[in-house]
Order: structure tokens, then sequence, then C-alpha cells
């Protein structure tokens, strides 16, 4: 078999790789969701209970993408501009926020361990895993529906949630050894959320092509 195979639309739109590749993803969001619980307990404690939906951030991508996979499995029939819209702007979400934490995860981590911090299996998994959310997302979005303005949207979401991150303090809490470098993280975030939209846009344009 082909290694393109692997790569073309009658594998990855396959029903039964897609419904896998949902179960995958919803079970990571759960567990995403509870790896920040600390933090989230802090954040009602110590900031403010609105802040709560800018806290988790990795969970919150790899929900977006478990919905785009759903509109993947069942596509919205008729015309509503609701429906369409909000498929569109959900698609994009997936594809910036799992493009940008799957890579911020991955250095931050890297990073940590650059200065001292030790890595286990733990972080390994959390390496692995992230890479992964933004390899697939890469891989769909030729088969989503999308937009530029969709792409404006999701990108302007990310960069609130950055603002709200390292204006209040609530950003993912990092390693001890990169705790004096927050600065140098803030203007990696912000870069990242950019080139996150120009690598979502790539795909989207130029895998598309290639149908």
């Amino acid at each position: 078999m082909k290694l393109s195979f692997w790569f073309s639309r009658a594998f990855l739109l396959n029903r039964s790789f897609l419904w896998l590749l949902f179960i995958i993803n919803f079970a990571g969001t759960i567990y995403g969701y509870m790896w920040y619980e600390n933090q989230l307990l802090w954040t009602i404690e110590q900031k403010e209970s609105w802040m709560l939906p800018f806290v988790p951030d990795s969970p919150t991508a790899s929900l977006f993408f478990s919905i785009a996979v759903l509109y993947l499995l069942f596509p919205p029939k008729g015309s509503n501009v609701f429906v369409r819209w909000s498929q569109t702007i959900i698609n994009a979400l997936a594809i910036v926020c799992s493009i940008k934490y799957g890579i911020w995860a991955t250095v931050i981590i890297i990073a940590g361990a650059m200065q001292g911090d030790t890595l286990n299996w733990q972080s390994y998994m959390l390496m692995t895993s992230h890479l992964a959310m933004a390899v697939e997302v890469l891989l769909y979005a030729r088969f989503m529906k999308l937009s530029f303005a969709s792409f404006t949207i999701a990108t302007a979401w990310l960069l609130l949630n950055d603002t709200m991150d390292y204006t209040f303090g609530i950003y993912p809490w990092l390693p001890k050894t990169l705790q004096e470098h927050v600065d140098t993280v803030k203007l990696f975030t912000y870069l990242l959320s950019l080139f996150s939209l120009l690598a979502g846009l790539l795909a989207w344009k130029l895998f598309r092509q290639k149908e």
C-alpha cells in the first residue's frame, strides 16, 4: 500500500477512522480539562470566575476539533446562514487553536528542559499528543468549510486569549525554570498566534488545490 494512501481523502474521510479520531480527541479533551483542574480552582479563588473560559487552552482547541470532526461525519444540510457561519468559525478555531497550542506546549516543555527542568513520561506524552493536534488539523483543513472571515475571527479569539492570559496572569502554568522568562514566553505566544493563522490558511488553500 502506497504511503500516499494514508494521506488520501479515501482514508482520512473514512467514517470508521473519523469516529476513531473523534473518540481520541474527545477523550483527550476531557483529560485536558482534568489536567487544568488545579488552575481552574486557583482562578476561582484568586481571580474572577468570568476568566475561566480563558484558562484551559489545549483542551478547548481539541474540543473545537472534535466538533469539526462531527461536522465531517454529519454535514449540516440546508442553507441556514447561522449554521453555515457557525460551522466555518468552529472549523477555523479548530485549526488555528490546535496549531498554536500544539506547538506552544511542545516548545515550552523543551524550553523548560533546556533550562534544567526534568522530563518524565508525562512530558513526552504531552509533547506527542500536542504535536498530533497540530498535524491532524493541517491534514484535515482541506476538507473543512472555511472562509477568510472565519480565520480572522478565530485569530481574534487567540489574540484575546493571549491578552487575557498575560494581563491577568492566567496563562498556562509554566515549568519552574521558565517562570523568570514570562515576558519572552508572552512574545513567543503572540507571534505564534499569528503564525498559526498563516499556517492554517496555507494548509487550507494549498492542500485543497491538490484535491
